[in-house]
């Protein structure tokens, strides 16, 4: 259920604060979340950091993911790309108060038991993550080839910090 209603209060921000003119600017970040995304989905199948927790029977992590990944973070990235402001200091109390909203968010999820730390995973890493994945999602709205380059070695950092053995790959 609180799927549902997550989706729906997304779909109605998203309906109101989105600048839906704008969409194309925003669609070449969106699928480089969703691809990156998807590849640590790939990677760490067998060896998640983290998971969701489903209520329903109907209800898995890929089900879960995909409704997050393919409806709700485009929301969430379009309002954060689309008003992120021009000076400096302006931009970095921006940049804390979304990373902070999702960890705090994120934290109210896993005290709910509908979020999972595993494999050395937790809340502090979850806010450090949040802080790289909006810095890394500004960047690559700007310049797409620096974004992409700069998510190189944090994809590497990830993979020697958290790296799963070979029997846990597909």
């Amino acid at each position: 259920m609180y799927l549902v209603i997550t989706v729906a209060v997304f779909l109605i921000l998203g309906y109101f604060v989105v600048d839906w003119k704008r969409w194309r600017d925003f669609y070449p970040t969106i699928q480089f979340y969703i691809i990156c995304n998807l590849m640590y989905n790939f990677i760490f199948f067998n060896h998640t950091l983290w998971a969701y927790n489903p209520r329903a029977p109907w209800l898995n992590h890929t089900v879960i993911d995909l409704v997050f990944s393919l409806i709700i973070m485009p929301i969430i990235i379009m309002i954060y790309l689309d008003h992120i402001p021009a000076f400096f200091k302006k931009k970095l109390l921006y940049w804390t108060g979304w990373v902070v909203l999702f960890t705090v968010i994120e934290y109210f999820f896993q005290k709910m038991d509908l979020f999972i730390y595993q494999n050395g995973w937790g809340i502090m890493r979850s806010a450090m993550f949040n802080g790289i994945m909006f810095t890394v999602l500004g960047v690559h709205y700007k310049r797409s080839l620096a974004g992409l380059l700069l998510a190189i070695p944090i994809i590497i950092l990830l993979l020697y910090f958290h790296h799963p053995s070979f029997q846990d790959l597909k």
